[in-house]
């Protein structure tokens, strides 16, 4: 049986925070000067402009520019996933209107192509005059020449006074 060391040291490599993911909604613990404050970005960013300015009001200038330092932290960190989720968005859109150019460009050929089709007969003439008479298509029980069948003779049936033709024969 495995001891608890092999297993603890196992998974040491893993770390509690998330990888990657939605930042900007994503919560924090921030252990600021005055204890924990837990939210948002957002919510931290405004918690510590609260703070920064009633330290202000107190006159107490250290806690206000600490405050300050930590809103501007998270203010920082909050600029940086936004524009990440704006270059990913940007990103996206300008795939989507390549995708629609090409989708665009691809049903004018085939329209032009109908179109051309349409106005010149004689594009399938050229067509179907060089294969042999073999279109490459199946064909089918409507278009199919009419077969003769054979027909077969009629069975004499027996009058009904009359035996059957295999009593009459005992």
């Amino acid at each position: 049986m495995k001891s608890s060391r092999s297993r603890s040291r196992k998974n040491r490599n893993t770390s509690n925070r998330p990888t990657g993911g939605n930042i900007i909604n994503r919560v924090f613990d921030s252990s600021g000067p005055d204890g924990k404050v837990r939210g948002t970005p957002q919510q931290i960013i405004d918690k510590y402009n609260q703070l920064h300015r009633d330290a202000q009001l107190n006159g107490d200038r250290v806690d206000a520019e600490n405050f300050a330092q930590h809103a501007e932290h998270y203010t920082r960190l909050l600029a940086e996933a936004q524009r990440e989720v704006d270059a990913k968005r940007e990103e996206q859109e300008r795939q989507n209107r390549d995708r629609q150019a090409e989708r665009d460009r691809e049903r004018s050929e085939r329209l032009k192509a109908q179109e051309e089709a349409a106005a010149d007969p004689s594009v399938l003439a050229d067509d179907t005059a060089g294969n042999d008479g073999d279109s490459g298509l199946v064909e089918t029980p409507e278009e199919a020449p009419k077969r003769r069948t054979r027909r077969k003779k009629p069975v004499d049936k027996p009058a009904e006074g009359d035996a059957p033709s295999s009593e009459a024969a005992e």
